[in-house]
């Protein structure tokens, strides 16, 4: 498969997901100010979600561009991360609709873990078949640190689902300057 087939895939399921999420945001069910203030969390949701899509859409792109052979354990890989991330729509919507429950906090962050950790299996598959991505990523503190962030974020939901989002909303802060390692490394320069 070549290399440009598998990125416009990958960006075409990911415009999907975004597509998917803000065609979940309604009007607000007034014309006052206090209608608009009564959708704050739907719209942080909504944000947080976005950005979080728009991390991996950034990261895919630098990525794949220390692919030099698609290789069938890539492609699988690619899929895998865009299963996960393809239900971040629907625990957005849940935890949207019960801001204050655990368990729809705590999938939310499953779901954030699994693309995670999917991410980090689309990367090994990518080593796996050569090229220089192993010495660009280097020791990969965030990659390593925001699994462990997810699962305390998990965790907490069952104690304060404020919290949990709170360390979500950290994990996309740490990760929303793109990761500049592999565009620095390899002379990328888009």
């Amino acid at each position: 498969m070549n290399k440009s087939r598998l990125e416009a895939f990958s960006d075409g399921v990911l415009a999907i997901i975004i597509t998917i999420m803000v065609l979940e945001l309604k009007a607000p069910p007034g014309d006052t100010l206090e209608a608009l203030a009564a959708m704050r969390s739907t719209f942080l949701g909504y944000v947080l979600s976005f950005v979080y899509v728009g991390i991996y859409w950034n990261n895919h792109h630098h990525l794949m561009h220390t692919v030099h052979h698609v290789t069938g354990g890539i492609m699988w890989a690619n899929l895998h991360l865009l299963f996960w991330l393809s239900l971040v729509p629907a625990v957005t919507a849940w935890a949207d609709h019960y801001p204050s429950s655990p368990l729809p906090t705590a999938l939310y962050g499953v779901v954030l873990l699994a693309s995670a950790l999917a991410w980090l299996v689309l990367q090994r598959a990518i080593i796996r078949a050569g090229g220089s991505l192993r010495r660009m990523i280097g020791a990969d503190l965030k990659g390593k640190l925001s699994p462990l962030l997810y699962l305390t974020a998990i965790a907490l939901s069952f104690v304060r689902t404020w919290a949990a989002d709170a360390v979500y909303a950290l994990v996309a802060a740490l990760w929303f300057i793109p990761d500049r390692r592999i565009e620095r490394r390899s002379g990328e320069g888009d």
